[in-house]
C-alpha cells in the first residue's frame, strides 16, 4: 500500500517543491511504495526557477511539479495521508485543514524547518547556492526517512521517528 507524504510550505514555491521532487525521486530510485505530495496555504501559483534549475540538475523529474493549495489535500477522493511535514516556521505556525490518513485516522505531523533560500543574499548564484544546500539537506532527511520501516511503525513511535530526523 502506497505511503503518500504530503509537504507544506505557504507558498508551495520553494521549499516544499524541493522535498516533493527528491522524496519522489529517492523513493523511485530506492524501490519505496513511497509517493510525496506538496502543498502551500497560500500557494503563489508558480513554481521558483531557482528550485527546478536544481532539481533538474539533480536528475529529478520537474514535470509534474505545481504550485497548488493544502486544501486539495482534504476534499474528497484525496490520497489518504500518512505523514504530513511542514518545511517553513510559517506554515508550521498556521491551523491546517482537516487532512485524512488510512481507514480515516490522522496522519502523523511534523515540523522539519529549512531557512527560505529565496532570500539567499549575493544576487543569482547566491540563490542558486542556497537551493542546492536547501535541496542537499532535504535529500538527506528524506533518505533517513525512506529509512524506516513506514508500513510497520505505529503512530507513536513514527511520530518520534520523524522528529528525531527534524533534530539531526
Amino acid at each position: 500500500m502506497t505511503v503518500h507524504i504530503l509537504i507544506l510550505c505557504t507558498h508551495n514555491s520553494a521549499r516544499s517543491v524541493l522535498a516533493e521532487g527528491m522524496l519522489n525521486h529517492l523513493a523511485a530510485r530506492l524501490g519505496k511504495d513511497v509517493r510525496a505530495h506538496s502543498a502551500g496555504s497560500a500557494p503563489v501559483g508558480r513554481i521558483n526557477p531557482f528550485a527546478i534549475e536544481v532539481l533538474r540538475n539533480a536528475g529529478v523529474d520537474t514535470s509534474y511539479t505545481r504550485s497548488k493549495s493544502w486544501d486539495e489535500f482534504s476534499a474528497e477522493g484525496a490520497p489518504p495521508l500518512s505523514i504530513v511535514i511542514t518545511v517553513c516556521d510559517s506554515a508550521a505556525a498556521e491551523t491546517c485543514p482537516v487532512f485524512f490518513g488510512g481507514s480515516g485516522g490522522q496522519p502523523v505531523k511534523v515540523h522539519w524547518g529549512y531557512a527560505d533560500p529565496s532570500n539567499a543574499e549575493g544576487g543569482d548564484e547566491g540563490k542558486r547556492r542556497a537551493f542546492e544546500l536547501t535541496r542537499q539537506a532535504i535529500g538527506y532527511r528524506m533518505l533517513q526517512l525512506l529509512a524506516l520501516p513506514l508500513e510497520s511503525l505505529d503512530r507513536l513511535a513514527l511520530q518520534a521517528a520523524l522528529a528525531n530526523i527534524g533534530r539531526n
